[in-house]
């Protein structure tokens, strides 16, 4: 103890413990960030993304990269050097291409038990469902009262003369909503789709790569000065025309045609990809995205329907999205078998 006497002793002293509780403190490791790739009408809000950034000591960036199809080409190009750690937006349309691609790990989420068994497509547990929603042509409602125009209630009409160039549609080698849309028929019309597709040829449809340009661009209702008055989008899309407008409004000025077979149920899934260096973090943001969190924050960001059935839809969208009774029906096994081909040839008659 006669140690602690001298002044100066004592001052060593101290800085010897000061060091050591330093050197044993545990020390902050720096946010681990994730990658997440998927398609430009992706969004999620901040403070939800936060909760899982805060929860998990995460950064999570996000890469838009197209409509569905683009990024799903680019991550089969990218796959033994990938750009993210998961993929979101692969629908059932293209389901089967990234499968057999083999980009994707299996991953059997605890929080799968909580999703009904309609949605989980992929025995393998490579693809994982987060929403659904119709794929189906909507319309502008003012152009066709103001033109004193029947709104159109069959795959049939949308060909007459009195029709001629107000259809946008996108292509379905590149845009998953229009690769429903080219399903729907082919289950309407069977070997007879392209017939039906060079009848549209021949009566104006206008064919753009993405819904981003079919919408917001060519669709009257949405650009204010778009020459078509019929666009294929989704069946919840004149909820987002009430939730986004600058004024209030009672009523959406756009509807969607929900006649028997002319929309296509769209589901779309989550994956994380192979050789991503992130692979328990990716793990966790996909179940964060089952979660009840992220799932009750989709419909008004990406006006989809959430998977999880415990996730509450907001007021608005349960309001004015609208949903098929009876959406075209084909299995997706047919869809496997057939989507390139049906493609190729649709792409052929078109040119």
């Amino acid at each position: 103890m006669k140690f602690f006497n001298h002044p100066r002793a004592f001052v060593y002293a101290l800085l010897s413990i000061a060091f050591l509780v330093t050197s044993c403190a545990p020390k902050s490791s720096a946010p681990q960030t994730l990658t997440v790739i998927t398609h430009d009408s992706f969004a999620v809000s901040e403070s939800v993304v936060k909760s899982f950034e805060d929860a998990n000591n995460a950064k999570v960036s996000f890469l838009q990269s197209g409509d569905a199809g683009a990024v799903l080409n680019q991550s089969i190009l990218t796959k033994d050097a990938p750009l993210a750690d998961v993929l979101f937006g692969v629908d059932n349309t293209f389901l089967s291409r990234a499968l057999d691609a083999d980009i994707f790990d299996a991953y059997d989420s605890p929080a799968l038990k909580d999703i009904p068994a309609q949605f989980q497509l992929d025995p393998s547990r490579r693809a994982l469902p987060v929403d659904y929603g119709d794929v189906c042509v909507n319309y502008d409602k003012k152009y066709f009262a103001a033109n004193q125009l029947p709104v159109p209630q069959s795959f049939e009409d949308l060909a007459k003369p009195e029709y001629k160039g107000l259809l946008v549609v996108e292509n379905p080698a590149t845009s998953s909503p229009g690769l429903a849309f080219l399903l729907a028929t082919r289950a309407h019309f069977g070997d007879e789709y392209l017939d039906y597709w060079k009848s549209l040829k021949e009566n104006g449809v206008v064919v753009v790569d993405g819904w981003e340009t079919a919408y917001y661009t060519n669709f009257s209702a949405s650009s204010g000065n778009g020459a078509q008055p019929m666009v294929v989008s989704y069946a919840s899309s004149p909820a987002a025309e009430v939730f986004f407008a600058s004024e209030p409004l009672t009523e959406s000025p756009t509807a969607s045609i929900l006649a028997a077979g002319m929309c296509f149920r769209q589901m779309e899934f989550a994956g994380i990809l192979k050789n991503s260096p992130n692979r328990a973090l990716a793990e966790k943001f996909v179940d964060f995205m089952l979660s009840k969190k992220f799932q009750e924050d989709m419909p008004l960001n990406m006006f989809v329907y959430p998977v999880n059935p415990s996730a509450q839809l907001p007021e608005v969208f349960a309001q004015h999205a609208q949903s098929a009774d009876q959406p075209a029906a084909l299995t997706y096994a047919d869809i496997a078998s057939h989507r390139d081909a049906w493609i190729e040839a649709w792409s052929e008659a078109m040119k």
